[in-house]
């Protein structure tokens, strides 16, 4: 109810401001959106696993922190898929920490860092340490839309992820994910993500 509240506040910024997406986003760079996505977020995702006919609600702390090129863990990750750490146009560490309605005891935590690689100014590559699909490392291809949508396609040995990204507002993102079968032919689990920044507590 809390985070549906705060989406509700975020969206009537919007409104107040008297834009829509579109016109606050469009043609947003790569480097913005990734400059616009740093902070805590607090996000509420839901699933669908179609093979197995379930439903999953997770909600979750998320923290997008910044990294300099010269990090230890952005040379190991562009080390690892042979990219020169100078190509890299951006690199951020991505932690988070959840719980599932499918067992309410066990903590989902874990972190990542991505590398941002320009093929050109709407296009590129995206290094992992860790995969969304699968816990190992992956290289996916982004894409920038003109509505300053972000799309991640990520293929891995078994599957593989199509992510789109978008801000609704300065604080308030939307995913939508899904986990194809490696052929591309079915869509194994899709889900809606939610992400509201979390603003500092006025004292």
């Amino acid at each position: 109810a809390a985070a549906a509240a705060a989406a509700a506040d975020a969206a009537g910024d919007a409104a107040a401001a008297g834009s829509g997406p579109a016109e606050l986003f469009a043609g947003m760079g790569v480097e913005d959106f990734f400059e616009r996505s740093l902070g805590e977020w607090r996000s509420q995702r839901s699933s669908h696993n179609l093979a197995w006919a379930h439903f999953e609600q997770v909600e979750s702390d998320v923290a997008i922190a910044p990294l300099e090129f010269e990090d230890e863990a952005v040379r190991e990750v562009c080390e690892r898929f042979g990219r020169d750490v100078k190509s890299a146009v951006y690199a951020v560490k991505m932690s988070w920490s959840g719980t599932s309605d499918w067992d309410e005891d066990e903590v989902l935590e874990g972190s990542t860092v991505l590398v941002v690689v320009k093929t050109d100014e709407t296009s590129g590559e995206l290094l992992r340490s860790e995969g969304y699909a699968e816990t190992v490392p992956a290289v996916g291809k982004w894409q920038m839309e003109p509505n300053g949508t972000f799309v991640l396609v990520t293929p891995y040995d078994r599957a593989s992820a199509e992510e789109r990204i978008w801000f609704a507002t300065p604080d308030l993102r939307m995913r939508v994910s899904m986990i194809r079968t490696q052929a591309g032919t079915g869509v194994l689990t899709a889900s809606l993500s939610t992400e509201i920044r979390q603003k500092p507590k006025v004292k």
